[in-house]
């Protein structure tokens, strides 16, 4: 949708941004600096440009994700992914995945789809535009560099139902006080200018203080 913002439009817009302080990992219900998760992807590195295949300019798909050994106690995982750099007041959410095992270890290429009330693995929850699945990256033209913003939380005993294909208000709540660890993972993706590769630099420290 936001690539139809004609460009001029976007580059207007450019100091109009959401804002990474605004991010999930950085909400304050949910308790503040946390164990860090070492979340990866072999498709892109942190902070670099994602490849065009999981964005609106491709097919598409969701990115394939790896993570490390996650800390004792660990109940369940969930997984929100964020526009930090959306010209909106919240960041706009691309995807939600409720109640993946402790023990799954990875996401592989294009398992964010739709799967209605969720399956005995994870619960695929509802992005900004009220769909089920994963909504690609799509930044208007002209606009700058958008940060994408893969936060994978691990969630200790007693995390609270968000019902079946939650939404990012229903995730924070169910997940409030109960974050063990986080991971997180940047990706950004532009249109209409001179692609920035590895200029997205954040960490799980600095985006929840």
């Amino acid at each position: 949708m936001l690539e139809h913002i004609p460009a001029w439009l976007g580059k207007a817009l450019t100091g109009v941004r959401a804002g990474a302080d605004k991010l999930a990992i950085a909400h304050p219900d949910l308790g503040g600096r946390f164990d860090a998760v070492d979340l990866k992807s072999p498709a892109f590195a942190h902070g670099a440009r994602l490849p065009e295949r999981f964005t609106a300019d491709g097919a598409g798909v969701s990115p394939p994700l790896v993570w490390g050994v996650v800390p004792a106690g660990a109940a369940r995982l969930a997984l929100l992914v964020e526009d930090a750099d959306a010209p909106t007041p919240q960041p706009l959410v691309h995807a939600v995945v409720w109640d993946l095992p402790p023990d799954a270890g990875r996401l592989e290429e294009g398992a964010i789809v739709a799967d209605g009330s969720g399956n005995a693995e994870r619960d695929v929850g509802r992005n900004s535009y009220f769909a089920e699945g994963w909504l690609p990256p799509d930044p208007p033209t002209g606009h700058g560099a958008h940060r994408y913003a893969f936060q994978l939380f691990v969630l200790g005993e007693g995390a609270g139902d968000p019902g079946d294909t939650p939404g990012r208000a229903a995730l924070v709540r169910a997940m409030a006080g109960h974050v063990l660890a986080a991971g997180l993972l940047i990706g950004t993706y532009s249109r209409g200018e001179e692609a920035l590769v590895g200029t997205a630099q954040m960490t799980v420290a600095a985006a929840s203080t």
